[in-house]
């Protein structure tokens, strides 16, 4: 790494709301894929329901309090989602009902990435949640299992980036370069 360049922050609770985000992001992708025999998207219900959900939504709230509105709004709401995409798996809500309410969650993840004070590396993590939000949304609607699959994948690429961006502001690694010439490095997602 150039020595020019800083990047990251010490431990805070935006670098945990990451690394939960992450976290929670790669087992539903990885579920959503298939990949790991034996391992679905189910097997991802109680990590969603603790880490994506409660915990999220609590830092969220502690983000809020430290003034920091948009990881407050990006945690809690998060949060939420988890939580209750959590409680309503495993079929207990019809593929329409399934579909519209990750379409709703899409556009918070879009809202999200159109306002991510973070750059492009912050706004490239929720448009990538969005975009798979979207895709497992149509997904539901076309009972396509081919289009969860890809859904899940671009889930997965999502939380490995929410996660190395936590991992970044513990480790001041950079997650984006240039800038040097006005005297600021990187910052690591915020």
């Amino acid at each position: 790494m150039d020595s020019d360049v800083s990047a990251g922050s010490k431990a805070s609770t935006s670098t945990l709301g990451h690394m939960a985000l992450g976290l929670t992001l790669l087992a539903f992708g990885i579920g959503n894929t298939g990949v790991i025999d034996g391992v679905s998207v189910a097997d991802s219900v109680s990590l969603a329901t603790y880490v994506g959900g409660l915990a999220l939504f609590v830092l969220g709230i502690l983000e809020y309090r430290g003034g920091n509105g948009f990881n407050g709004t990006a945690f809690a709401g998060l949060g939420a989602f988890w939580f209750t995409w959590a409680n309503a798996a495993g079929g207990k809500s019809s593929a329409d009902a399934a579909g519209t309410f990750l379409v709703l969650f899409a556009l918070v993840a879009l809202t999200l990435a159109a306002a991510a004070p973070g750059g492009l590396f912050s706004q490239g993590f929720y448009a990538l949640q969005f975009l798979s939000l979207l895709l497992l949304a149509v997904s539901a609607f076309a009972d396509s299992s081919g289009l969860a699959k890809v859904g899940g994948w671009v889930a997965a690429v999502a939380g490995l980036l929410a996660w190395y961006g936590a991992t970044a502001a513990l480790a001041s690694w950079p997650t984006a370069l240039g800038k040097k010439a006005s005297g600021r490095g990187a910052v690591a997602a915020s």
